[in-house]
């Protein structure tokens, strides 16, 4: 009867499986989703945007700027200011050169946003693009 739990142990321990192989392959998956990942920077604030019909989607990493009912320009959650634009997009076009989006409440002027619009092409934008909701 010894020799038979014996021969059961045995057999128990020749069933089990390695793990290790499938943990590799689950943190080369987790390495390659956050290299391919593209990060998009939210502006943190709501804006109530205008209407267009000829509205389009843009699929390329864009920067996003917000300017505000209250006059705030804002980038990245924080309140830049039209003084601020142009360094700040200098800054976050010094690798690769991509297009701005600019989400500009209904109410703000039309001077602040050619301000901001002016700074941004000082900054070296080319795209500068204002967002919009599909009618």
């Amino acid at each position: 009867m010894d020799s038979s739990i014996e021969q059961k142990i045995e057999q128990a321990n020749k069933q089990d499986i390695d793990l290790a192989p499938l943990l590799d392959v689950v943190f080369i998956l987790l390495i390659f989703f956050i290299v391919t990942t593209v990060f998009v920077r939210e502006t943190g604030v709501d804006v109530d945007k205008p209407t267009a019909i000829s509205s389009q989607d843009l699929q390329k990493s864009v920067l996003l700027l917000a300017i505000t009912k209250r006059q705030e320009v804002i980038y990245g959650g924080t309140n830049i200011g039209v003084s601020g634009v142009r360094a700040t997009l200098m800054q976050a076009t010094r690798n690769e050169m991509r297009p701005l989006i600019i989400q500009s409440d209904r109410q703000v002027t039309t001077e602040l946003l050619v301000k901001v619009i002016d700074q941004a092409k000082l900054a070296g934008i080319e795209n500068v693009s204002i967002a919009t909701v599909s009618e």
